[in-house]
């Protein structure tokens, strides 16, 4: 009791910290946000696993910290968790934020808890529900009823729980992980409009684009198996595949993308997507389950039609017929389907690209979903 007083005493600097074991995503999802806390008059402490060499400076032009800790995204090992707590704890009682920020399930496990021993202020963002939620596997299962446990700890004290569709947000108040007053959801991480800015379809011929780590649950093979069949019968159409290749359960290997050489143009991981997007002409995601897609948010502002499944935070990005299309996951013969509708229709690729950026400005700008974090955040 007396060192939860102490805590309590503690004064508290105007300082958010944005806790995520995947460095990247700071710059490439919550830049736009941790600016607008900037705008706000906190300073902004961003934390994440890669070292600080390497990421001081990126961050420094922003005018935002940047410290590393041990913290990985995938795996179920307690003593390095024990030591990813550890951390957070130090640098949460050393800095003593008003407010911490934290995102993906590792960082929101241990980041609640280092903040609830230090009665800090914790706002949880449920990106989305990967495959230990999603999966059936025995494995599956099990890991479930573990991160179960945790989450419901963890974000018991939380002044906040954030979802990216509605789907997950209901699972976890059906869980009872969370509690119904304290759920929001938001737009996703939300996409700058002036960043992607509409560009006009170009040329005659059909370029499908899919973007997206080279995993299993991204629906990466059957994309590939869409594309060779659709190949097969429009031999002008190009298909284009661009992402990195991961660390993820269901991350695929080099040689099974190879094998699809001939129907699809891979091009790796890209720090700016832009360029492919503006070349082609409507976007696929065949993803089995998303908290709310970057890389179709991105596809409508820069103004493409979209094919993607009907899943949880996918089918939140489709009006079926008016921007793109919704089909089933794990199925590539529907998605194929989809994609000649596309071929021989190719005066609906501009007409649902419009109609892409138009709910893409109405719903899904940055600006407007900040506005909702820093309103449930209190700023």
């Amino acid at each position: 009791m007396k060192r939860k007083m102490e805590n309590e005493n503690k004064v508290k600097s105007k300082t958010i910290m944005v806790v995520t074991p995947h460095t990247p995503s700071l710059t490439c999802f919550r830049l736009d946000m941790m600016n607008a806390f900037i705008a706000k008059g906190y300073k902004v402490i961003a934390v994440g696993q890669e070292s600080e060499s390497e990421w001081t400076p990126r961050f420094q032009k922003y005018g935002i910290d940047y410290i590393s800790i041990p913290i990985v995204r995938n795996g179920l090992n307690a003593f390095e968790d024990l030591k990813t707590l550890k951390a957070l704890y130090t640098i949460f009682k050393k800095v003593m934020p008003e407010k911490v920020f934290l995102y993906q399930a590792k960082a929101v496990v241990y980041g609640s808890m280092a903040a609830r021993f230090l009665n800090i202020e914790a706002y949880s963002l449920i990106c989305g529900l990967g495959s230990i939620f999603r999966g059936t596997s025995t494995k599956s299962k099990f890991l479930r009823q573990i991160m179960k446990v945790e989450y419901k700890f963890a974000l018991k004290k939380n002044a906040a729980v954030i979802f990216h569709n509605p789907d997950d947000k209901d699972l976890f108040i059906k869980w009872k992980l969370a509690v119904q007053e304290k759920c929001h959801v938001v737009g996703g991480s939300g996409v700058n409009i002036n960043q992607f800015a509409y560009t006009p379809l170009k040329g005659e011929n059909t370029i499908f684009l899919m973007v997206g780590r080279i995993i299993r649950d991204k629906g990466v093979i059957e994309y590939l198996e869409a594309c060779k069949l659709i190949k097969a019968d429009y031999p002008n159409v190009k298909c284009m595949l661009v992402g990195p290749f991961d660390t993820n359960p269901s991350a695929l290997q080099k040689p099974e993308i190879d094998n699809y050489a001939a129907y699809v143009d891979y091009y790796g991981g890209q720090e700016d997507v832009r360029p492919f997007l503006e070349k082609c002409t409507v976007f696929v995601l065949p993803s089995y389950h998303e908290g709310l897609p970057k890389s179709v948010l991105e596809a409508m502002s820069v103004g493409r039609a979209i094919i993607t499944t009907d899943a949880p935070g996918c089918r939140n990005t489709v009006n079926e017929g008016k921007n793109g299309f919704l089909v089933p996951i794990k199925d590539s013969n529907e998605l194929y389907e989809k994609m000649k509708y596309m071929v021989q229709n190719p005066e609906k690729q501009s007409i649902m690209g419009k109609k892409s950026r138009e709910y893409a400005e109405e719903k899904y700008s940055v600006d407007k979903v900040n506005e909702q974090i820093m309103k449930i955040m209190k700023l």
